[in-house]
């Protein structure tokens, strides 16, 4: 038995232990943080400014579906009337508008035009390594001409191959 819970403990340790576990955990505590500044800003920046045209506060956006609206002033429920509370939607929306353009903006774009940015200076690398390797290529292919030419290979003077000797 005891075998059994090293197994499993190592087993839970090694999950721990890997790396997207720990980035998982760290974008969402990263996450619940961000969604206090995104709320705060949708109440006290988005908020007042749809007040200057209407309530200040969008939560209490509101249409009545059914008859007149009547609301128990003690719980704040509709007592009369089916009320559709679509300024909570808005509201939802604005945030959830705004949290995505912050990420976009702020943390998607820049990251790729990083790794873009990032390629071109890796493939202009591979390109200058390529070229060395073509000059060196054609250099050495010089040099093997001009050994050809000095042992009486094509266009030399045959039979003074120095690796052969003088009789063929």
């Amino acid at each position: 038995m005891s075998e059994k819970k090293a197994g499993l403990l190592e087993g839970f340790k090694a999950f721990l232990m890997r790396g997207n576990v720990i980035d998982l955990a760290v974008a969402v505590v990263i996450g619940a943080a961000f969604t206090q500044v995104v709320n705060s800003i949708v109440k006290g920046v988005i908020n007042p400014l749809v007040g200057a045209f209407g309530t200040k506060d969008l939560e209490s956006y509101s249409s009545c579906l059914k008859g007149p609206c009547v609301t128990d002033p003690k719980t704040g429920e509709a007592t009369e009337g089916i009320r559709i509370l679509w300024g909570s939607v808005l509201s939802a929306t604005l945030g959830f508008l705004i949290t995505a353009a912050v990420v976009y903006f702020l943390m998607v774009l820049p990251m790729a035009k990083y790794l873009a940015r990032r390629a071109a200076m890796q493939a202009a690398k591979e390109g200058v390594q390529e070229t060395l390797e073509v000059s060196e290529l054609e250099v050495l292919k010089e040099i093997r001409d001009a050994l050809v030419l000095q042992r009486g290979g094509p266009g030399g003077t045959p039979g003074q191959d120095p690796g052969r000797g003088h009789d063929q």
